[in-house]
């Protein structure tokens, strides 16, 4: 088996590390590969959404999977536009998988919603995440190609997480009341991804989050109590000082299931709520924690 990623960014990075070596090789492209640190033996070679390298057209020539981990540019999706017609030829290929965002859904008031939703973006960028994945689906519809659409929501993972928000001191707790999120540990996302290669015959659409939206405010609270660091005081969603984009992640409020996830997949969530995950990235930092108090 041979893996291309388009977009070795965190996430990709993690499932590369975690099972690369799984693959017999594996490419990742990265806009700029001068200095930038790639897991143990991914391939790094370079793609800035435009042009096309010839390196990566020869690993495509023996890629068996394909991740793609870019976000749409102006409600194209750079890949195809670049590579799809090298994608269609492809004579090995047997699975595709596309990192995507539960911002696809919209908001639903703070209600419960699984894959069968309607897609109803309230942000220019997530009208492009629709525009993408149906460009996707079409590609694998029309060349006979397996391909899953992973729905993310909120990453983290090590080196990013709200623990290290609060110890930078860049942990806010802004409070709108019935405001949850959803999230999930980049392992989570891993494994998810490993059992998709596993079963490329199911789909198309996954929701991969863990068990428990949850009030944002909550999570900075556990994060700075895991530190023995003070509270953060509440602040008032109408007294934020937020960037349009912020104030537009507060416009959405759902509750996503996991279900599809866990009962198709088979993926029970390793963390399978923040509560957990954070505890596990405490034990991950230096001295598990104890430098930080």
């Amino acid at each position: 088996m041979s893996l291309v990623i388009f977009g070795l960014g965190y996430t990709a990075s993690h499932f590369a590390a975690r099972f690369g070596a799984q693959f017999d090789g594996v490419v990742g492209t990265a806009r700029e590969i001068a200095g930038k640190a790639a897991p143990s033996g991914v391939t790094l070679l370079p793609f800035d959404g435009t042009a096309v390298d010839a390196g990566v057209l020869a690993a495509l020539e023996k890629a068996t999977h394909v991740l793609v981990s870019i976000p749409p540019q102006a409600g194209r999706d750079p890949v195809l536009a670049a590579y799809g017609e090298a994608l269609a030829r492809v004579g090995r290929l047997e699975w595709i998988g596309y990192l995507s965002t539960i911002g696809v859904y919209g908001d639903a008031g703070g209600a419960w919603i699984d894959e069968r939703a309607p897609l109803l973006p309230t942000s220019q960028r997530n009208a492009w995440r629709v525009q993408v994945e149906a460009a996707w689906l079409e590609f694998a519809r029309q060349n006979g190609r397996a391909l899953q659409v992973f729905r993310l929501s909120g990453i983290y993972g090590p080196g990013r997480n709200a623990l290290v928000n609060v110890l930078e001191g860049k942990a806010r707790r802004i409070v709108k009341p019935g405001q949850v999120f959803n999230r999930i540990h980049v392992e989570d996302i891993a494994e998810a991804l490993r059992r998709g290669i596993e079963r490329p015959d199911l789909g198309p659409a996954f929701n991969i989050t863990d068990n428990e939206p949850a009030p944002p405010q909550d999570v900075i609270a556990l994060a700075a109590e895991l530190l023995g660091r003070p509270v953060p005081p509440d602040i008032a969603f109408e007294d934020a000082d937020l960037t349009p984009m912020g104030r537009s992640f507060y416009g959405e409020n759902k509750r996503v299931s996991n279900r599809l996830m866990r009962e198709a997949l088979g993926h029970e969530p390793l963390y399978p709520t923040y509560r957990e995950g954070l505890a596990a990235c405490l034990a991950q930092m230096p001295g598990g924690g104890e430098s930080a108090s």
